[in-house]
């Protein structure tokens, strides 16, 4: 009987230390494609409902599609800034002052359409503003865990060979940049995703689109969620439910 009361009081302890766990910070960073589109919500509940409830979306906006989303209830915050180029917010130093004011522990990044659309950015001028990026997340955090998207097509111009060249060049670069205390994951936005089907106004995404963008960066998070320890959490939540 006594240890069936130790037993309990270990429990509760436990259950107690594990409610006090710091949230994972999550940032979702890039252009108009991830600040007014549906995916972060969907892509919450796709988290939420393989264990991973303790993450914080973290960023200076709420935006979200202008035509709404099915589900309008999740955390919103995100640090999607439209018609924004990768080259010149690495210049700027913008994304050092959006990290100071909402940390975070892991990045997603799509960005490059704006650089390519409006001004013919070349590709190793963008791989460049990654870097840049890239050292601007690691002095912020050190341990940052990175996940940048080969991004997707769009429907209007003659733009996507460009973009397939761009994101031809990612694979390489992450490597080049990929650090043990601050991995870089690349996830394809690009394959399999339809220019005519996929976008609401030949940019953005619609519903499926959004769809497939969630399922593409879920399951990256989860492996950076569980390399922080998140995967240890949920299993012992499961295990005491």
């Amino acid at each position: 009987m006594g240890f069936l009361k130790v037993l309990g009081l270990a429990t509760l302890l436990s259950t107690t230390v594990l409610a006090q766990a710091p949230k994972i910070r999550y940032m979702p960073f890039g252009d108009s494609i991830t600040e007014i589109v549906c995916w972060r919500g969907l892509l919450q509940t796709q988290l939420a409902a393989t264990g991973y409830t303790n993450i914080d979306f973290v960023g200076s906006g709420t935006q979200q599609s202008e035509a709404g989303c099915a589900n309008s209830n999740y955390d919103r915050d995100n640090e999607g800034h439209s018609g924004f180029l990768a080259i010149n917010i690495a210049n700027r130093n913008q994304l050092v002052d959006w990290l100071k004011k909402n940390p975070a522990d892991v990045i997603t990044m799509h960005l490059g359409t704006n650089d390519i659309v409006q001004q013919n950015k070349k590709t190793e001028d963008i791989i460049a503003a990654f870097s840049t990026l890239v050292d601007q997340m690691r002095a912020s955090n050190p341990a940052m865990k990175i996940i940048v998207a080969q991004i997707i097509p769009i429907a209007f111009g003659n733009y996507n060979p460009a973009i397939q060249t761009f994101n031809k060049a990612i694979p390489a670069w992450a490597v080049s940049k990929n650090t043990t205390a601050s991995p870089i994951w690349v996830v394809d936005q690009f394959t399999g995703f339809s220019e005519i089907t996929d976008l609401r106004d030949g940019v953005h995404p619609n519903a499926k689109g959004d769809a497939k963008m969630a399922a593409i960066w879920a399951p990256a998070l989860s492996h950076a969620f569980d390399l922080m320890g998140e995967k240890a959490t949920k299993r012992e939540v499961e295990f005491m439910a």
